[in-house]
């Protein structure tokens, strides 16, 4: 048994303490949120540990959250590595592709981070971050010869694509206190607080040993579901023993393998970043595109038909906690089949589904590691972190 391991479970109590003064959010987002955090933020995240387990103080799981929740570091620079693997099957390039264009902006910008970041949702990246305070922070992600740099200063908010030669520029948006607030969270807190959102009477949670990160000492906190049905096998994060800084981030799913998520320092400074560090302005013959622009008409969003569009008032939610289910309604006839869609496109449809029966009538279920959704022939959807048997169960119990 691990030195620093706790009790396998939370009270009633100690959950409700966790919970205390979190932002509300539907259950089932959980693990998709942890997972695009960890892709797309900003990279004040994870790490890869180091040989060797340092001797540390025993400390309980509530104690360690506290920790986490206390810290305050504001100053730091260091290298990130970024390995997201959600077992989507690459024919064609069409994984690369449809990550990118998965949320491409209205613009058409390369330079927009919107969807030059959704890049971190596939493969292995390499990153420079750097912080100093709430209102200055940068990474720069490594492409071969290329670079793609996101600076936030100020109110500024800047994008810059070496390759292309484009700059996006946009403006922070300020919370109603008048700090500036990020649609994607940009501090390791902000991180640990969106995994932290699971722990519940369905969770277990422990400090299971210590490890050395980026060259600093750290416990390893553990999360995991407490019943079956959850593809999300654990979260553990690495915890920086003297800042509380989470310093790794690591899902690994129920299935076993390859983690989904590891996230993390690979090295880390807590000195200032010179203030040169967060200066920008556009190279010389740069196309500038500003926020909410529209480049080109070609760029311009198309008008989607109503029945399709799910209603603003959010999905239906089907049971609690890690084994939470979305349903949508799309008001369509569910999804063509590979023969009908045709093409390299109808062959990822088919890679990715296996058709099933039930009460429901008949339906596909589209496959990642982590995330699986359930379309039936009319046109309802049940998306969770959770098995295709649970998904199949959750649209019978729903007839």
């Amino acid at each position: 048994m691990a030195p620093y391991e706790t009790d396998d479970s939370t009270t009633a109590g100690e959950a409700d303490d966790l919970r205390a003064g979190r932002r509300k959010a539907a259950r089932y987002v959980v693990p998709v949120a942890v997972v695009g955090v960890a892709a797309a933020t900003i990279g004040l995240v994870p790490a890869i540990a180091d040989s060797g387990d340092p001797d540390l103080p025993k400390i309980t799981a509530q104690q360690l959250i506290e920790k986490i929740a206390a810290s305050d570091v504001e100053q730091l620079s260091g290298t990130v590595k970024v390995s997201t693997d959600l077992g989507l099957p690459d024919i064609g390039g069409l994984e690369s592709s449809l990550m990118s264009g998965a949320t491409q902006p209205g613009d058409g910008s390369s330079a927009d981070p919107s969807s030059k970041l959704m890049e971190l949702a596939s493969g292995t990246h390499t990153l420079r971050v750097a912080a100093d305070g709430p209102d200055k922070q940068k990474l720069s992600l490594l492409e071969n010869a290329a670079e793609y740099s996101l600076i936030h200063n100020g109110k500024d908010v800047w994008g810059y694509d070496s390759s292309s030669n484009e700059v996006f520029h946009g403006t922070a948006a300020e919370s109603a206190d008048g700090k500036t607030k990020e649609d994607t969270p940009t501090t390791p807190q902000d991180l640990a607080e969106e995994a932290l959102k699971s722990v519940d009477d369905t969770t277990s949670v422990t400090v299971d040993g210590t490890a050395q990160i980026a060259g600093r000492d750290a416990y390893r906190l553990v999360i995991k579901p407490k019943d079956s049905g959850s593809t999300v096998g654990a979260i553990t994060i690495g915890v920086d023993s003297k800042t509380g800084l989470p310093l790794k981030f690591t899902l690994t799913p129920a299935g076993g393998g390859a983690a989904v998520v590891d996230a993390g320092f690979t090295q880390v400074s807590f000195s200032k970043p010179a203030a040169s560090t967060f200066d920008f302005t556009p190279p010389k013959g740069a196309k500038v595109t500003e926020e909410g622009e529209v480049a080109a008409e070609e760029h311009a969003p198309a008008q989607k038909p109503e029945s399709t569009v799910p209603s603003e008032e959010g999905p239906e939610t089907i049971g609690e906690g890690w084994n939470s289910i979305a349903v949508f309604d799309t008001g369509g006839e569910g999804m063509p089949s590979g023969a009908e869609a045709g093409g390299e496109f109808g062959g990822f449809l088919d890679s990715l589904g296996d058709k099933v029966t039930g009460k429901f009538g008949e339906g596909t279920v589209f496959k990642t590691r982590l995330i699986n959704a359930l379309m039936t022939d009319d046109g309802k959807v049940y998306v969770g972190a959770v098995t295709k048997d649970a998904l199949v169960k959750a649209a019978d119990a729903a007839k």
